[in-house]
């Protein structure tokens, strides 16, 4: 027993994800698929900033930088002898629960521990309880914050001590410019991230506060009380965080349920990983909790069940694989009849689980349905993408936290005699700037010379329109009715629109006729184009003969490929995926564990994470023009072959059907 090892409130949220993860985490003989870069996660997050912003918000802290327990609660102690302090990361320890609070104010026998996070609220709308308690989406903040609050009443007794969450205010706007680009991020000589101010931070340049704080007294206090925390078990909150803490300490695995979130555990061990020695704990959790053999692993998985919502009550009855399941059970998870063309969620479901039983499943193409489409289609063909982000921190003057910000856009031209070019980019890695209103232009400008379809993969495209649609009409551009009335003409209003529109020309949705008309079983039930294309590669001999030549980036027209050769096998015989071919935009970072690490604020921005974090690192750091333009490289790079990838797949369709 570790005597130090103590649970913090990281390892308390951890624990209430899935207990079983206090054993694995930190454990070196474990495959641990989170994103270890420090700098990286940062940016991932925002918090850094939000953190810095809060801060600056309580002018004149003292910061506790020590990492080791006892020097920091040292320096916490003598700090609280002071008759009125603020200090940023006090540290406080009660039995084996030790917590670092972000921002605490001492007021005579007062504390109010405030806990930041880079995460909206909405002060005049939102709320974080309803009748039926705290609502789902806060529970893990309100719950890391009480754990807080719990453990400092508790090490120091004769104080009064007051909870606050503090969050971005979607309900306020920036009152000046430039307020994001105050707060950069660097590293020290130990690689830990610092946050540098560039200008000045008091409250007057800071203008009207972004962020506010919510009291969780109440919510806490309730928490608190001698009741049942979770429905099937008798035990406290208070109880679960010192048996969470006891078990911890003494190096116990706690068995936790299964259940369908367990499909995104990072701790799972690649084959690589595996041969290299390190464990699985998702492989032992099943094996403890269900008896899995090693066979088991390779046969077709609930998990893996395409939109299937209820895994969680298969695993209670101890169904785990999709020959388990019958149609009967999908159609009871139907939300309503399936009316439109082409292949309904339960169809495409039950479909993934016959193919699963074959040996050599063929892929499903639905000849007929596409036929039908590719009739109503107006050459010449455009296929667009974008890169998103949104900021807790606005760049400029009006603008709100997590505004949308659309920094890129690829799009590809396929005419009707088949030519291909990849026709116009656009990327503002400027920093401190809004770009929204220009990228619309640029985007205007490449796609109002026809009237050809428009093709966009997702309603990331369309959602992203909408929301400039909306800042265009709030500002003061001297275009605005004009872009506005452009947007129409390729988009239809989404559900919170005040204004209801379809444009005559509305983007059509490619990644909806996959979901409808074809299915390949490699992809394990995925519509991400990055699995589609490799499946589509593979099915399609015209795909192999075209694109296994140089020709790209020579008789098809590229802006940043020149003699590029999509089409390579594996020892397999099996296409490598192209987005496999291209150099990471973070070098030693694999860039789908990149894409996968996306905020809750941007939950829509599909596959987008390495480009949300490559803009980021263009906003937020201090670089070279080398390494400055290696991004701006590898952001065009990788854009321009999402908008490639839906040309391909066209062809590979198009092929198919003559």
């Amino acid at each position: 027993m570790n005597p130090n090892r103590y649970l913090t409130k990281s390892r308390f949220k951890l624990a209430l994800e899935c207990p079983t993860k206090l054993f694995y985490t930190g454990n070196k003989a474990y495959s641990d698929q989170k994103l270890n870069d420090s700098f990286l996660a940062a940016l991932a997050e925002g918090g850094y900033q939000v953190g810095e912003l809060a801060k600056c918000y309580f002018p004149g802290g003292v910061e506790i930088r020590e990492l080791d327990y006892a020097t920091s609660l040292a320096k916490t102690d003598a700090l609280l002898a002071q008759e009125e302090v603020i200090i940023y990361e006090a540290a406080f320890l009660f039995e084996n629960l030790f917590i670092r609070a972000d921002v605490l104010v001492k007021k005579g026998n007062r504390l109010e521990l405030y806990e930041v996070k880079a995460k909206s609220f909405d002060q005049a709308n939102d709320t974080l309880t309803n009748t039926k308690g705290i609502v789902s989406k806060w529970k893990p903040y309100v719950y890391d914050v009480a754990f807080q609050k719990y453990v400092i009443q508790n090490s120091k007794p004769g104080y009064d001590v007051r909870a606050y969450l503090m969050l971005a205010d979607k309900s306020k706007r920036a009152t000046v410019d430039g307020l994001n680009q105050l707060f950069m991020l660097s590293e020290d000589e130990k690689g830990r991230t610092l946050i540098l101010h560039t200008g000045d931070v008091s409250s007057a340049a800071l203008g009207e506060r972004l962020l506010c704080a919510v009291n969780v007294d109440d919510i806490c206090s309730k928490l608190f009380e001698d009741k049942p925390f979770e429905a099937d078990d008798p035990k406290s909150f208070k109880q679960w965080a010192h048996f969470y803490a006891d078990n911890y300490q003494a190096g116990n695995v706690i068995q936790g349920k299964l259940l369908g979130r367990c499909g995104k555990c990072e701790f799972q061990a690649t084959p690589e990983e595996e041969a290299l020695g390190l464990k699985s704990g998702y492989k032992e959790c099943w094996q403890r909790a269900a008896g899995f053999t090693p066979d088991d692993f390779a046969r077709p998985h609930i998990l893996e069940l395409w939109d299937f919502r209820k895994k969680d009550n298969y695993f209670a009855d101890k169904k785990y694989f999709l020959v388990q399941l019958s149609r009967i059970d999908l159609e009871a998870e139907r939300v309503k009849p399936h009316i439109e063309p082409g292949m309904s969620r339960v169809d495409r479901q039950w479909l993934q689980i016959t193919k699963s039983a074959e040996a050599n499943p063929e892929i499903h193409f639905d000849k007929a349905g596409l036929n039908e489409k590719f009739a109503t289609v107006v050459y010449p063909l455009h296929f667009i993408d974008f890169e998103t982000t949104a900021v807790a921190i606005p760049f400029n003057k009006g603008r709100r936290p997590y505004e949308q910000v659309a920094f890129q856009f690829s799009h590809h031209l396929l005419h009707e005699d088949g030519r291909v070019e990849h026709k116009d980019e656009w990327l503002d890695d400027q920093q401190g700037r809004f770009p929204n209103f220009d990228f619309i232009r640029q985007l205007k400008l490449a796609l109002e010379g026809d009237k050809g379809s428009i093709f966009r993969y997702s309603n990331h495209e369309n959602t992203v329109l909408n929301k400039i649609h909306e800042q265009l009409r709030l500002s003061t551009e001297a275009d605005r009715d004009s872009l506005c009335t452009w947007i129409e003409t390729i988009t239809h209003s989404t559900g919170d629109s005040a204004l209801k529109w379809k444009g005559d020309r509305d983007m059509i949705d490619l990644w909806d006729w996959v979901k409808k008309y074809y299915f390949a079983a490699e992809c394990r039930g995925s519509n991400s184009i990055k699995q589609i294309l490799p499946a589509i590669l593979n099915d399609s001999d015209h795909l192999k003969t075209k694109y296994s030549q140089p020709i790209y980036g020579n008789s098809i027209p590229s802006l940043n490929f020149k003699d590029q050769t999509w089409i390579k096998l594996d020892e397999h015989g099996k296409v490598v995926n192209p987005y496999r071919q291209l150099d990471p935009v973070f070098a030693g970072v694999d860039q789908e564990l990149l894409d996968a690490m996306i905020l809750d604020e941007t939950a829509e921005i599909n596959e987008g994470g390495a480009a949300m974090m490559a803009y980021s690192r263009m906003q937020f750091t201090q670089m070279n023009d080398v390494e400055r333009h290696q991004i701006r490289q590898s952001l065009l790079c990788y854009c321009e072959l999402d908008t490639l990838a839906m040309v391909m797949i066209w062809e590979g369709w198009r092929a198919m059907l003559t």
